[in-house]
């Protein structure tokens, strides 16, 4: 009508509407009609009810227009009421009633409704129209049943491309990717030219399953049909989104870089992009440029960038994007941006910090639960991993299949066998498990001894994979079982498992043990064969298990092609040499180690100064003992003092050595006082023998070892070879009355 034209403001249309009750206009259909329109696109919902609650025979037209109004306005449930009377009111209802109805439904969440709607399409022979169709396939999609939705599409005898990108959509939302693809490839056959919202979709369910041709030709199509959207951005965010996921790095730099008003939310997406390739570096300096740019980020970017953190274990950049967080009020609940947080200071080491932070979290889901669990259990600190476990169970949460496996690791580091039992019996009453619990309860068997227990699991798993098989040999190696490690490593070959670079390392580790040098070449064939020589670890466990069977030539020729000598491999070749009395060569490996600019840690001291007690280079010795602390920072251990003691007590420089051990910041062990013990022997000191009984007496048995008795049987030898009778009896006595026996020497071969 042209009167509603100059209604701009609602008082003009107030104004209208008095007019049209003066004149009696409002008696019209059309006029009532146009009322209720006016007055709802000035939100005033309650006017536009009011017009038509007073009209008397309201039309299906009006209702239309009053419930599409309610729709857009987000009144589902008034929307569905105002359908419900409608019903009892008219006998022929419109076909356009029905989308902004079956949108009320989606809104609303009540499939029965929608599915009552859908009956009285058909009731009405409507069910044929296109647009009440795309409707109906919107609606079952969001309430998650595609079957109905599918039903629908496959029955519709006319297609557009809206219905085609709503089905599509609907499959890769739910997780059907391959068979979203194979409807965009029907629509295609089928001559529809599908537009941005379709290839939105296609470019998702490509990126999902990492398909990299066929992302290369969504992306070609896109650029050679021109197929923009209002926001460009959009349909770019998705193509390096997709180029991310299948690890196209170059092609998603290349979309990047030609985005010309590049928003934050296309800097996000690259910086995804980044994270999601393990380019975690590139992320942070692309966050940096775009700082640079005057782009503000939003929560999702500083996810990204703080995921980037955690990975790297930037402790400082992580605390200044914290504190950009703080400054900007970008996550005030910490509730979005809560968990990265907690992520970042887990991996960093920061579990004060990191608990902290979970504190403050208001809404703590499973996710935020696990990252401190595993970060205490990752960080050595099993109690505190158990003792949070105990607290996500008091407050009724449900662990997941992570939760389990951090907190059976916990078990298995501090030994809890009681407590491991106790969540395997959850695992198996709940089902709650996986394949990361299964490799944690083989390996929390393992370290608590219970080996058979380990392999009773191992071998009941239907396909067990390579990190199963190398937990279960690791399991055997680490409780002196290596034969049986070795036997898993045959049958892995045997079966031709994939096997990787931890397989072989525990396989050369169970050789070492078993000094099986045959066995150990083979092994080292079959690295060279299967291409396993890039790693580190393996290159040094081949050194030692050749040093360990003698073979220093090949240990050396191992040492020698190494790509990277990290401190354990020059450590092990210090020892390879050491063990053998090839001290002068242990030295100089040594000299060469610090020529190279690599740091000795604890096991180099302690291996040098081994070698330098076996050979009696007792300046040497005292030499390397001394630059610990003063050149390398190193605090010399009970061990490292025992290696000196041995050193000095072997060499006869008894008295300076005893001075040794009553300054030492620890508590003597027997085992210190045994080499003392040992030099005494040697160098005929008789006169210390007594003062080294007494104070091996005063050492409480209950903290040694009860099998140990090798010092108090050299305390016996000792006195009957000086004749004294007296202390020979008494320390027989003593062994007698605490229980302690000589163990027999024994021997062992090995027979093929």
């Amino acid at each position: 009508m042209p009167l509603f034209r100059s209604c701009y403001t609602i008082k003009t249309l107030t104004q209208l509407h008095a007019h049209l009750l003066i004149t009696g206009q409002h008696k019209s259909q059309l006029a009532s009609t146009k009322l209720i329109e006016s007055y709802a696109q000035m939100n005033h919902l309650n006017s536009s009810n009011l017009v038509f609650q007073t009209f008397p025979t309201p039309d299906s037209y009006m209702y239309g227009v009053l419930i599409k109004r309610y729709v857009w306005s987000g009144l589902f449930q008034q929307a569905i009421a105002l359908y419900s009377n409608m019903l009892q009111e008219l006998s022929l209802i419109s076909s356009f009633i029905f989308p902004p109805v079956l949108r009320a439904c989606s809104g609303f969440g009540d499939l029965g409704i929608g599915q009552c709607v859908h009956g009285r399409v058909v009731k009405c022979g409507i069910d044929s129209d296109p647009v009440v169709q795309t409707s109906l396939i919107s609606m079952y999609g969001e309430a998650s049943c595609l079957s109905y939705a599918r039903q629908v599409f496959d029955e519709m005898s006319e297609r557009d491309v809206v219905c085609w990108s709503s089905v599509i959509l609907m499959h890769v939302r739910y997780g059907r990717l391959s068979e979203g693809l194979k409807l965009f490839k029907k629509m295609m056959v089928d001559g529809y030219e599908p537009d941005y919202v379709t290839l939105l979709s296609v470019a998702e369910a490509c990126g999902e399953l990492g398909l990299r041709l066929q992302s290369k030709a969504v992306h070609g199509y896109a650029i050679t049909r021109k197929i923009e959207s209002s926001d460009q951005s959009i349909l770019d965010n998705s193509l390096i989104a997709m180029y991310g996921k299948c690890g196209e790095l170059y092609s998603a730099e290349c979309v990047f870089d030609r985005v010309s008003n590049r928003s934050t939310s296309s800097w996000t997406a690259m910086i995804t992009c980044y994270n999601h390739n393990g380019c975690y570096e590139l992320a942070l300096n692309l966050f940096r440029k775009m700082q640079e740019c005057k782009v503000e980020p939003n929560a999702i970017t500083i996810m990204g960038v703080l995921c980037s953190c955690a990975r790297l274990s930037f402790l400082e950049q992580g605390r200044s994007i914290h504190g950009f967080v703080i400054r900007k009020q970008l996550d005030p609940e910490a509730d979005v941006l809560g968990q990265a947080l907690i992520d970042l200071y887990a991996n960093c080491g920061k579990l004060s910090t990191c608990h902290k932070m979970f504190d403050t979290v208001r809404d703590r889901h499973v996710i935020s639960w696990n990252m401190v669990i595993s970060g205490y259990a990752r960080e050595g600190m099993p109690e505190e991993a158990l003792d949070l476990f105990k607290q996500m169970r008091g407050r009724m949460i449900t662990p997941d299949e992570f939760t389990i496996a951090s907190v059976v690791s916990a078990c298995g580091n501090m030994g809890s066998l009681n407590l491991g039992t106790q969540i395997h019996s959850h695992v198996f009453k709940t089902g709650v498990s996986n394949e990361f619990v299964v490799n944690s309860l083989i390996d929390m068997y393992a370290k608590c001894g219970v080996v058979e227990s380990a392999y009773n699991i191992f071998k009941n798993q239907n396909d067990n994979s390579v990190v199963t098989w190398n937990s279960m040999m690791w399991g055997f190696a680490h409780n002196g079982k290596s034969v049986e490690a070795m036997n898993l490593f045959d049958r892995m070959c045997l079966d031709e498992r994939e096997m990787d670079d931890v397989t072989f390392l525990c396989a050369i580790q169970a050789c070492s043990d078993l000094r099986d040098l045959e066995k150990g070449k083979w092994i080292h064939h079959k690295l060279i064969t299967n291409g396993v020589m890039n790693d580190t670890y393996v290159y040094t466990a081949l050194l030692d298990m050749y040093a360990k069977c003698g073979e220093l030539v090949m240990a050396q020729r191992v040492f020698d092609i190494m790509p990277y000598k990290s401190v354990v491999s020059w450590s092990a070749m210090i020892d390879a040499y050491g063990m053998h009395g090839l001290v002068d060569m242990s030295i100089s490996v040594f000299d060469q180690m610090i020529e190279s600019n690599t740091k000795p840690n604890e096991i180099t001291f302690m291996n040098i100064l081994s070698a330098c007690s076996h050979a009696g280079y007792v300046e040497k010795g005292q030499m390397y003992f001394n630059s610990m602390l003063k050149y390398f920072g190193v605090e010399p251990k009970l061990e490292h003092f025992s290696c000196l003691i041995d050193l000095l007590s072997r060499a006869g420089h008894l008295d300076e050595a005893y001075k040794i051990i009553v300054s030492m910041p620890f508590s003597p062990t027997s085992g210190i006082w045994g080499s003392l013990l040992s030099g005494c022997r040697i160098h005929r000191r008789l006169d210390m023998i007594k003062l080294i009984q007494e104070n091996l007496e005063k050492i409480e048995l209950n903290q040694e070892n009860i099998d140990d008795t090798g010092f108090y049987s050299l305390l016996s030898n000792i006195s009957a070879e000086g004749e004294d009778w007296k202390r020979f009896d008494d320390v027989r006595s003593l062994m007698k009355t605490t229980g302690l026996k000589k163990l027999q020497g024994c021997s062992m071969v090995q027979t093929r």
